[in-house]
């Protein structure tokens, strides 16, 4: 059983903090267990957005250890992709989830945003339907170093977005973050542009779990929970959102 530290709202926000990321990682892989053998149970199938990022490493591996999800019914989304890398380049989202998650469970299917695609619009509105054709039950996201929510860096975040997936912009600190996370050699070399699901097309999902460890979001967090509710950091608008939960552990909330 993991050791939970401390459990409080924020607005209408559930944030839960551990005593350490292994903690954090088992009882947030429970929850998605839970979310998903719901939705199967009660609609025959789920849907589900992942994130691909360093912080849902071990959230990840735990939610595929954990077993009993018919994943046959389970089809998989993810949340940003960067514009003119393929499937193969060590550093896109697809490679990721593909290694963490499809190869191991063999999930009904597997819809990839194409980063490399000949026309990028066109790309989003593929998305943007496949992800309309049936509801979404979870939604796995983090928080990023400025913030961010996917890629809707401060500069583009928009809470009432018209949008479902869009190309936007990286801001220099979402690229520097590739880079210290050991993604990218340089920033030079971090794609400038990328595709994202936008704020509301997160929040659309029927439960969201946001996992976010580390000292180094530490300050995200606090901005997030205790700063103004505005794009500057986009994390704020999670505590409008009661379908939310926000994993922490005792380092990533250290300055709350």
């Amino acid at each position: 059983m993991s050791a939970e530290a401390k459990a409080f709202k924020v607005d209408s926000l559930e944030v839960r903090v551990f005593a350490s990321q292994s903690d954090l990682a088992q009882t947030a892989a429970s929850a998605a267990q839970s979310v998903l053998q719901e939705a199967i149970a009660k609609s025959g199938g789920a849907a589900v957005i992942f994130a691909a990022a360093n912080s849902q490493i071990q959230s990840l591996a735990a939610l595929v250890a954990l077993g009993g999800i018919d994943w046959s019914k389970v089809t998989l989304f993810h949340m940003d992709e960067y514009l003119g890398i393929d499937a193969r380049h060590p550093a896109s989202f697809r490679r990721f989830l593909r290694e963490r998650v499809e190869q191991p469970v063999r999930p009904k299917t597997f819809h990839c945003i194409e980063g490399e695609a000949l026309q990028p619009l066109a790309e989003c509105e593929r998305y943007t339907g496949l992800l309309a054709a049936q509801p979404i039950d979870l939604c796995l996201l983090g928080i990023g170093e400025n913030g961010h929510l996917a890629f809707n860096d401060p500069p583009v975040a928009d809470f009432a977005d018209r949008h479902t997936v869009k190309l936007v912009k990286l801001d220099e600190a979402c690229r520097q973050q590739q880079v210290g996370e050991g993604h990218f050699p340089s920033l030079a070399s971090v794609p400038q542009y990328a595709f994202t699901l936008t704020i509301p097309a997160l929040c659309a999902a029927r439960r969201m779990l946001c996992i976010a460890p580390e000292r180094r979001k530490a300050q995200a967090v606090r901005d997030a929970l205790r700063g103004p509710l505005q794009p500057a950091c986009p994390a704020s608008w999670l505590r409008r959102q009661s379908h939310c939960t926000l994993f922490l552990d005792t380092e990533s909330a250290s300055l709350l």
